[in-house]
C-alpha cells in the first residue's frame, strides 16, 4: 500500500503530480506542517511519519521514504511501466539521476538565492545562480524535455520549481514554452486541482 503525506501548495505537490503521471493507486493524506516558506504556521501533524514533521513523506508497505528526490526515484523505479525513470544499467540512468539531484542540489538553492537577494549581493552566489540558469536553458535548447523527447520524473522535479519561481528566473521564451508544456499535461492539471480544492486546503 502506498500513502503520501502531503500539505497542499507545498513542495510535496510535485509528488502528487508524479503520482498522477504514473496513474498510481495511492492514498494522499493531507496534513498540517509546522513551517511553510521559513515561517511557523502551526503545529506539525502528529500523524505525519516524517521525522522532521515535513512533507513529502511516503509510506510503502511500512517502509518510510522522505525527501522529494528520493521519492521521485523510488516511485519511478517501482513502477517502470510509467516510463518516467530509467532502468539500472541503461544509458539514461546516470542522466536521470543527475537531473533529479541537480534540481534539489543546485536549481532550488539558486532560486532561493535570487528570492532572498543573496544572488544580487554576493558575486559567487550570483555566478552559481547564473550557472544553474545556463544549464537549464542549454538542456531545453535540445528539449523539449530535460532528457530530450521523453518526459521523465526529472521534469516533474524541475517543472514544479518553475511553477512557483518563474519570476525568479530570467525572461526567456524557451523557459516559458517549457513551463506551458508542463502546465498543460493532464496529470499536472489533475494534481493542481487537488491543491486548489478549498475544502482540502481548509482541512489541511
Amino acid at each position: 500500500m502506498l500513502t503520501l503525506f502531503h500539505a497542499p501548495q507545498s513542495r510535496s505537490s510535485r509528488m502528487v503530480w508524479l503520482i498522477e503521471e504514473l496513474g498510481l493507486n495511492c492514498e494522499v493524506r493531507y496534513c498540517q506542517i509546522a513551517v511553510r516558506n521559513g515561517h511557523t504556521v502551526g503545529e506539525a501533524d502528529a500523524a505525519n511519519p516524517h521525522p522532521d514533521g515535513k512533507v513529502p513523506a511516503l509510506l510503502h508497505d511500512g517502509v518510510l521514504i522522505t525527501e522529494s528526490a528520493a521519492i521521485a526515484l523510488y516511485l519511478a523505479d517501482l513502477f517502470p511501466e510509467g516510463d518516467l525513470g530509467a532502468p539500472l544499467g541503461s544509458a539514461e540512468r546516470g542522466t536521470l539521476l543527475t537531473w533529479i539531484c541537480w534540481a534539489v542540489g543546485e536549481l532550488e538553492p539558486a532560486i532561493w538565492s535570487r528570492m532572498t537577494g543573496e544572488a544580487d549581493r554576493d558575486p559567487l552566489v550570483k555566478a552559481r545562480y547564473q550557472a544553474a540558469v545556463d544549464r537549464l536553458l542549454e538542456a531545453l535548447w535540445v528539449g523539449p524535455y530535460l532528457m530530450g523527447e521523453r518526459f521523465t520524473a526529472a521534469d516533474v522535479m524541475v517543472g514544479s520549481s518553475l511553477a512557483w519561481a518563474r519570476s525568479c528566473l530570467p525572461e526567456s521564451p524557451l523557459l516559458d514554452a517549457y513551463a506551458e508544456r508542463l502546465a498543460q499535461r493532464p496529470a499536472r492539471i489533475r494534481a493542481d486541482a487537488r491543491d486548489d480544492n478549498t475544502a482540502i486546503l481548509n482541512a489541511a
